[in-house]
Formats: structure tokens, C-alpha cells, sequence
């Protein structure tokens, strides 16, 4: 199933509504995992799925935050401590209440998800904000934010012994955006996986690195 042929053009855009719809589905997923799991490690991370958790929570909010100044640095990063609970887990800015169980982790992801289809909805088009891989647009944020939610969300389906399969159309969009060199010719779902380090596709390898491209479109 090619990408063209599952979406229409492919200039569709990148929308506010595409982010919430895959936070969405990554939490009615999620809700699902036995209590006793969290502890287990998230697919091929070092983070077990609450910190995995909290690291997807962590970014959705880095990114609706760096959108937030009247002016967002081009620079760097809003600077934010983030910090790691353990040697080798995920510096976040974001943590959880450990008390609040696996019901308060997934508010926190809910929450920080809605920070940023907040600020993809209100902050116009023509904004620029910085990102390690280059600077970016509203778009191009929610973009990265789908990306990270989906593929996160794969990492702890596979600790969590979760069935997770994201739609296809959303998956598209968000290759087009953020990896116009993708294969154009192969399902768009294990296309995101072997671009963002995950898989193999059709026989060509795993990558060992990998990164998004989040330059605005002309």
C-alpha cells in the first residue's frame, strides 16, 4: 500500500485534530495494561514503561512549550530543568506521581498531549521554534508529536503485551512531513517503524541512527 494511494496528495497537512487522535489512541491502548506491568522495559529502550511513559509526556510538553514565548528561541531550548530519577533513566522536565498509579501516569500523558494540540490549534503557521534536528512550525511540532507517540507507544505495547497497529493515514501524513526520503511504495505503518530505528522493511536494514526532518515546507 503506497502512502500517495492511502492518503490523496501528498501535501495533506499535519493537523492539530491528527495529534489529539493519535494521543488518543495511544492512552484508550494503554488503559487496557494490567496494573502490575509498568515495571517491565518498553520494547528495545532501557526505560521500563513508567519512565517511557513519562519521556513521551516529557516531549509532547517540550514541544508545546518551546511554541509558548511570544517569541520562541531559535537558538535552543526553553530552558527547562530536565533531570533523570535514576542513573540511565530519561531526563524529563515531566514526572508522575508514583502514588497516583498508572491512572495518574496516563493523566499526565493526556494533559501534556492536550498542551500541545493547544498550541498546534493557536499559534500561526508562520511562527518558528527551535529543535535539535532543525528548526520547525506549528506543523512540524505536531508532527514530532505524533511521531513520538506512536512509535512510544509501539515501545510499550511490546513490554506491555499490548496489540497496537496506529492508522495508516496517520502514519502517512506524518512521514511525509517528517521523512520525505521514506519509501513511498511500502505500508506506512512499518515505514515509521524502520525510519525511526525499529524495525526492517522489505530488506532493507534496521537503521543504527536516524532522524526526522523537521524544516518547514514551503
Amino acid at each position: 500500500m503506497s502512502r500517495s494511494a492511502e492518503i490523496g496528495p501528498s501535501s495533506s497537512p499535519v493537523t492539530a485534530d491528527d495529534l489529539d487522535l493519535a494521543v488518543q489512541l495511544a492512552l484508550a491502548v494503554l488503559r487496557t495494561a494490567p496494573p502490575a506491568v509498568w515495571s517491565e522495559k518498553a520494547g528495545s529502550l532501557e526505560w521500563d514503561c513508567w519512565e517511557t511513559v513519562e519521556h513521551l509526556s516529557d516531549d509532547l510538553f517540550a514541544y508545546a512549550a518551546q511554541l509558548g514565548p511570544r517569541t520562541p528561541p531559535l537558538d535552543g531550548e526553553v530552558p527547562f530543568v530536565w533531570e533523570s530519577r535514576r542513573p540511565g533513566g530519561p531526563a524529563n522536565a515531566i514526572h508522575a506521581d508514583r502514588g497516583a498509579g498508572p491512572t495518574g501516569l496516563l493523566q499526565v500523558l493526556e494533559a501534556s498531549g492536550a498542551l500541545l494540540v493547544a498550541m498546534v490549534r493557536t499559534t500561526a503557521p508562520q511562527v518558528r521554534a527551535h529543535h535539535a534536528f532543525g528548526i520547525s512550525d506549528p506543523e512540524g511540532f505536531a508532527a514530532m508529536g505524533i511521531v513520538e507517540t506512536l512509535v512510544h507507544t509501539y515501545d510499550l505495547a511490546q513490554g506491555l503485551g499490548l496489540a497496537w497497529n496506529p492508522p495508516a493515514d496517520l502514519c502517512s501524513r506524518a512521514l511525509t512531513r517528517l521523512f520525505p526520503n521514506a519509501p513511498e511504495s511500502t505500508d506506512p505503518w512499518p515505514t515509521l517503524l524502520w525510519a525511526t530505528g525499529r524495525a526492517e522493511l522489505h530488506g532493507r536494514p534496521r537503521p543504527t541512527s536516524w532522524r526526522w526532518d523537521g524544516t518547514p515546507r514551503a
